[in-house]
C-alpha cells in the first residue's frame, strides 16, 4: 500500500503530518508513505522523527493551496501544489491513495480531477463516522463535497454508505436515512422529497427520514445529506463535543468533593474523551472517486495523520469501491428492469 500525503496540507504542518507519517510507518509494517511538499522544510523533520523503516520518502512539490484560496483557481494558478502532486501520482499509478489535512476543496477537485468517478457514481461525497450513545457509529454523506446535489448524487450517497459500513464497519445490511426536518414523509424541501422517492424505489435497506438527533442516537447506520447542511452539521457537532466537555471539566473544579469524585471516574471520562476526538478517526472518506482520498480536520495532530493513513489501508484492503461499483450496477440493473416491464 502506498499512500501520497499531502506534507503541505493542515494549521499544523508540516510537522505534524511528518510525524504521523513515520508513526504510520511504524505501525502498518506493508505501508509505504510518500510525503509530498517542499523538501527543504520536509527533510529536517524526517530526521528529527528518526524513520528508520525506509518506507518514507519525499516527493518535491513547490507551491500549497491554503485554507483561503479558491481550490480549483488555485489549483490551476499555483500549478505545482502539493495536493495536485498527490493526486498525479495516484493517476499514475505511483499511489495508491493520497491524504490531505489542507483545503477541503482543493483536496475534493484535485481527487476528481485527476481520478474520476467510480463506474456508476455521478458525484464524490465525504463520509465521515460520528460517535452514538450505542458506542458504536453513524457514518453520515455528504459532510461538505456537493452543496447543491440532485436527487440521482444523494441516492448515489446511499450506496456508498452502505458499502462503507458494511466492509469497514462490518455491519450486516446497514440501514440508510435521510436527513430532514421531521421523520414524515410529506416533510422537507424538493430535493429531500425527490430523492425520498428514490429510495423508496431501491432495494437499499432505507429507514426513512431522519432528524439530526437520531444520528447520535445510533438510530440508523448511515445518513445522506447535502454537502452544506453535512458540512454545518459536523462543525456544530465538533463544537457541542468541545463545549460539553469543557463545561463537565470547569464544573469538576468548582468543589474538592467533585475534583476527588472526577479522580474515580477518570477512566471513564478518558474513555469519552477518546470517542468524541476527531483524531481517533483520522478523517473523512472522498468515496466515490476511481481511488482512495482522506480528508483530514484541518487542526489535525499526528495521531490523526497516522490514523487517516491506516483507515486508507482498510478501504484498500477491503475493496470498498470493488464493492460500491457492483451495488451500483445492481441498482441500474434493477431500474432499467422496472422500466422495460412497466
Amino acid at each position: 500500500m502506498r499512500i501520497a500525503v499531502d506534507a503541505m496540507g493542515g494549521d499544523h504542518a508540516p510537522r505534524v503530518v511528518v510525524e504521523g507519517a513515520v508513526r504510520a510507518a511504524r505501525e502498518l509494517p506493508t505501508t509505504e508513505v510518500i510525503l509530498v511538499g517542499r523538501t527543504p522544510k520536509i527533510e529536517p523533520l524526517l530526521r528529527e522523527f528518526s524513520d528508520r523503516t525506509g518506507r518514507v520518502r519525499i516527493e518535491h512539490a513547490a507551491s500549497v493551496v491554503h485554507m483561503g484560496d479558491s481550490p480549483v483557481e488555485a489549483l490551476r494558478r499555483k500549478g505545482d501544489t502539493s495536493i495536485g502532486r498527490c493526486a498525479e501520482l495516484a493517476k499514475a499509478g505511483e499511489a495508491d491513495a493520497i491524504l490531505s489535512a489542507g483545503n477541503t476543496g482543493a483536496a475534493v477537485a484535485a481527487a476528481a480531477l485527476a481520478m474520476g468517478t467510480l463506474k456508476g457514481i455521478r458525484k464524490p461525497g465525504i463520509a465521515a463516522p460520528f460517535p452514538t450513545m450505542t458506542g458504536g457509529q453513524c457514518v453520515v454523506i455528504d459532510v461538505g463535497a456537493n452543496v447543491k446535489p440532485k436527487p440521482e448524487h444523494l441516492l448515489d450517497y446511499g450506496i456508498m454508505a452502505t458499502e462503507y459500513v458494511a466492509a469497514i464497519l462490518g455491519t450486516p445490511n446497514p440501514s440508510v436515512g435521510l436527513l430532514n426536518v421531521g421523520a414524515e414523509d410529506a416533510k422537507g424541501n424538493e430535493l429531500v422529497k425527490e430523492t425520498h422517492a428514490l429510495f423508496r424505489a431501491s432495494h437499499l435497506n432505507f429507514a426513512g427520514n431522519v432528524e439530526g438527533r437520531d444520528i447520535f442516537k445510533g438510530e440508523v447506520d448511515a445518513v445522506v445529506c447535502d454537502g452544506f447542511v453535512g458540512n454545518v452539521l459536523l462543525k456544530v457537532a465538533e463544537g457541542v463535543a468541545e463545549a460539553v466537555l469543557g463545561t463537565i471539566r470547569n464544573a469538576l473544579m468548582e468543589k474538592l468533593i467533585y475534583r476527588i469524585g472526577a479522580g474515580l471516574c477518570r477512566p471513564a471520562f478518558r474513555r469519552l474523551g477518546g470517542e468524541l476526538n476527531s483524531s481517533a478517526y483520522g478523517g473523512a472518506q472522498l468515496l466515490g472517486i476511481n481511488g482512495i482520498c482522506i480528508i483530514s480536520h484541518g487542526s489535525a495532530d499526528s495521531k490523526a495523520i497516522s490514523n487517516a493513513i491506516r483507515v486508507a489501508t482498510e478501504l484498500s484492503d477491503k475493496h470498498v469501491n470493488d464493492r460500491i461499483v457492483e451495488t451500483a450496477r445492481k441498482l441500474k440493473s434493477k431500474t432499467q428492469a422496472e422500466t422495460v416491464s412497466a
